[in-house]
């Protein structure tokens, strides 16, 4: 399984598609095998869902996300989990140990998404 964190300097961010990053985490056996972080390649309505699709992402895990990138993640049977916060690879670890639960927060405004989460 591959779990995607969006993420800023480790911690999980506030708002999907205004992250620096993803942290990607490989997992075997509800364990993490192997990480790398990659760059946002750029906040366009529907791309983020469907370029993480792309790299084989099963579960998305972030502060806050707009109901339409949740659509897409939910067409692509890919589990997002919002509401998460604090370091990115604890958030992935309590996912994989099924102590972290969607909150749904969800963001509706764009241009209020430095109160996602409130």
């Amino acid at each position: 399984m591959k779990i995607a964190v969006a993420s800023d300097k480790g911690m999980v961010t506030e708002h999907f598609g205004h992250c620096e990053g993803f942290m990607i985490f490989d997992t075997e056996n509800n364990q993490i095998v192997k990480s790398e972080t990659i760059a946002n390649p750029g906040h366009r309505p529907g791309f983020l869902p469907n370029y993480l699709n792309d790299i084989g992402v099963n579960v998305i895990i972030s502060g806050g996300m707009g109901g339409g990138a949740i659509d897409i993640f939910n067409e692509k049977n890919i589990e997002v989990i919002v509401g998460a916060q604090g370091s990115a690879k604890t958030a992935a670890e309590a996912y994989l140990q099924g102590t972290l639960k969607s909150t749904g927060s969800v963001c509706h405004e764009h241009q209020h998404h430095d109160t996602c989460g409130e």
